[in-house]
């Protein structure tokens, strides 16, 4: 009998409990963007630092403590727009939050899947590491951010190639990172050069920024390197500004001879070649002991798979990691490399 009347409650809850607004994602993108909205991701902390909606705080549907971390973190005058996966566990924790007092509460119809699919913007916490070790045992870590923006850990020195904050639907928080010691910068161009990643990034008293000369006259700072270039950062680790530029007719325009940078850093004598915009130049046959090489893959703009492959039996590195690729295939990079240790990771 007691079941009966337990079934009977939540069936008449149920039938009594308000529909809160599903909303597709454009409405929820609008939605969020105004004041007093509290954006609520309900996934695990696992599914929530793969990625998630940009502002939006963790409180695990799963968890034990859902409504305590609710009761702490949540206003009850204020609206809170939920999303999980693809929809159910945002339902569930807006019946429970409703149950607890708040009443202003909407949804992401489809949840983050919907999201993604309508290409909306994306932030990420876990950025995918490979760890290196130089000849004398120093850790060097390599972050693949987003489409050419590199972060490297050499022991305590931090080090970012290109940063950018936003491009397409990819977003990166650098005030989760450490404060850089070094910012290269190979290029003006807007995916390569963003003032804001660069002061976020930045200590007024001991980061050094080095960039090609049109992008440190945009900058109103910065250490000038030119192709040719070669500087001590500290005793253990050395940059040389190298070539890069575009030798396709109809697409030197891009990046023009002499005018923008790549770099190869030695790191307590590990050497990673950072290509920059190129394409297959001359000058890469001048290239040599390289441990691990990024070479941009995307035309117009930079080389092709077919020209990243001659390039990489030209420099030979032992491991490479194409970048820069936006939506270009890369599957016959690996199959023509066969003793070339290739790591797709994404960047875009």
């Amino acid at each position: 009998m007691s079941k009966f009347y337990i079934t009977l409650g939540t069936m008449l809850f149920a039938a009594c409990a308000p529909k809160f607004p599903a909303l597709t994602p454009d409405e929820f993108e609008q939605t969020i963007a105004g004041p007093d909205v509290q954006l609520v991701d309900v996934r695990t902390p696992d599914e929530y630092e793969q990625g998630h909606i940009v502002g939006a705080m963790n409180i695990d549907w799963k968890s034990d403590t859902f409504a305590d971390d609710a009761s702490g973190m949540l206003d009850k005058s204020k609206t809170v727009a939920l999303y999980c996966k693809g929809g159910r566990r945002s339902h569930a924790a807006a019946g429970k939050l409703y149950r607890m007092g708040y009443k202003h509460i909407v949804e992401l119809q489809g949840g983050f899947e919907a999201w993604q699919a309508a290409g909306k913007t994306v932030q990420a916490e876990i950025y995918e590491c490979d760890e290196f070790r130089t000849p004398n045992g120093m850790s060097v870590k390599l972050h693949a951010l987003v489409h050419a923006s590199i972060w490297i850990e050499a022991g305590d020195k931090q080090i970012f190639i290109d940063p950018v904050s936003q491009l397409g639907n990819r977003a990166i928080d650098y005030t989760t990172m450490p404060t850089a010691d070094f910012i290269l910068i190979t290029h003006e161009h807007h995916d390569h050069l963003d003032k804001e990643a660069i002061h976020k990034l930045s200590h007024e008293l001991y980061t050094q920024v080095i960039a090609n000369k049109t992008s440190a006259d945009i900058l109103g700072k910065g250490i000038v390197m030119a192709n040719g270039d070669k500087r001590a950062l500290t005793d253990k680790i050395t940059v040389e500004a190298v070539p890069a530029y575009n030798t396709t007719d109809g697409h030197q325009q891009f990046h023009p001879k002499g005018r923008d940078n790549g770099y190869i850093l030695t790191i307590d004598g590990l050497r990673i070649y950072i290509a920059g915009d190129t394409e297959d130049i001359p000058e890469m046959a001048d290239i040599k002991d390289i441990d691990i090489a990024f070479l941009p893959c995307n035309q117009p703009y930079t080389m092709m798979p077919e020209q990243v492959i001659e390039v990489a039996q030209i420099i030979r590195p032992k491991v490479l990691f194409p970048y820069h690729y936006s939506d270009t295939d890369l599957s016959a990079i690996s199959a023509q490399l066969p003793d070339i240790d290739v790591r797709i990771r994404h960047y875009e």
